[in-house]
């Protein structure tokens, strides 16, 4: 069902002192910040050869990356996504198996401008799984 890994996402407490970090001292191509404010975060994308990487900012107090950098003063790893052909095919087979999808398991528009879902950490040993059709 799911297919090559779209991006890992990790919340970074310092978003210009991270994007330094991958333009200059690992020489990654990195776009300028881009507010995603009805996701409440800015994205920095990392393109890579064989994927992309999303260095995610809080864009306000109510962020969701705001809690996960109270919790996790250093930043980490937030989420992976994978791609899927069908978006809605594969949330109702992951239903069926009993996996939780977050929200009202209505895919929205993501950073990428496709539609996302998110997956329950404790039913992926821990990960936040982001589902994007391809």
């Amino acid at each position: 069902m799911i297919g090559r890994l779209n991006h890992v996402a990790i919340a970074v407490p310092d978003l210009e002192a991270a994007t330094a970090t991958y333009r200059d001292v690992l020489g990654a191509k990195v776009s300028a910040p881009v507010p995603q404010v009805a996701h409440g975060v800015t994205v920095v994308f990392v393109e890579l050869d064989n994927t992309k990487i999303e260095l995610l900012h809080p864009l306000g107090e109510t962020s969701p990356i705001a809690g996960f950098l109270a919790k996790n003063s250093s930043g980490g790893i937030h989420h992976v996504c994978y791609e899927v052909a069908d978006i809605y095919a594969a949330r109702d087979k992951l239903k069926a198996e009993g996996m939780r999808v977050l929200g009202d398991g209505e895919p929205k528009i993501g950073a990428h401008d496709k539609p996302v879902l998110f997956l329950h950490p404790k039913d992926f040993n821990g990960t936040l799984v982001e589902l994007e059709q391809a």
